[in-house]
């Protein structure tokens, strides 16, 4: 782990070099002097969550993003869990949007993906002023991790197989164009009523949103998890006021 675990943080392929000191030592992972527990466990049961006194975590895995798959983390000790991904059926939160619904009761929770975190933002300030009867989103993704650097065999989709740097490729979130760093959404809308250009031009300059799916995304995820943190303390301090 000493090697691999090391190089990644200090040479980050996209952001460059991080100047803060980082090793790995008695199977922990220390940054700029705090030590972070590495687990490597293929089932979610096993990680010992309450030892390492995670009170919160987020699923980043792709793999558990339904409430019964997700449980398997609170049996490790974990009080919540974040969903960093669309989910079927846990309850949805977008900082900024919905966030002030969320329930202390709830112990699972999704944040939604990093193109509807952006698109939320987008379309609430229409939404709030003209109404929308309906709409259509196009997102130009940055390149992911799934994708391949140069052609090659796919398990489902053939053209999931192609170099996704030399080409267009289509996916159920509309992924068109590799970028560098960020992404893009482009929303086209029915509005509920008729709106002058310059009334829109007032609300936002260009209805086009750059977001940033890792770093971003990953900020208001934090967002998120303090803002349920804080929930639950405001709920103590009721408690032990009546």
């Amino acid at each position: 782990m000493e090697g691999q675990e090391e190089m990644k943080p200090k040479y980050d392929s996209t952001h460059g070099k991080f100047h803060g000191t980082v090793k790995a030592e008695n199977g922990k992972l220390v940054i700029v002097g705090k030590a972070i527990t590495i687990f490597q466990e293929q089932d979610p049961v096993i990680i010992k969550w309450g030892d390492a006194g995670a009170e919160y975590v987020m699923e980043s895995t792709g793999v558990f993003t339904t409430m019964e798959k997700t449980r398997a983390h609170l049996k490790g000790g974990t009080k919540r869990v974040i969903i960093s991904a669309p989910s079927a059926d846990a309850p949805t939160f977008v900082m900024g949007m919905n966030h002030e619904k969320y329930d202390n009761s709830l112990k699972i929770v999704s944040n939604a993906s990093c193109t509807t975190n952006c698109l939320a933002t987008l379309a609430k300030v229409i939404q709030d002023h003209f109404g929308i009867v309906e709409g259509l989103m196009t997102t130009i993704h940055v390149i992911t991790a799934t994708q391949k650097t140069i052609d090659g065999s796919s398990g489902k989709l053939w053209y999931d197989g192609q170099g996704a740097a030399q080409n267009i490729i289509p996916a159920s979130t509309d992924t068109a164009k590799a970028m560098g760093k960020v992404s893009i959404v482009d929303l086209t809308c029915h509005l509920e009523r008729l709106a002058k250009y310059d009334e829109i031009k007032k609300l936002v300059k260009q209805l086009i949103s750059w977001y940033d799916n890792e770093l971003g995304y990953s900020n208001r995820v934090v967002d998120l998890m303090v803002h349920m943190a804080s929930t639950e303390v405001k709920k103590q301090i009721r408690l032990l006021a009546d």
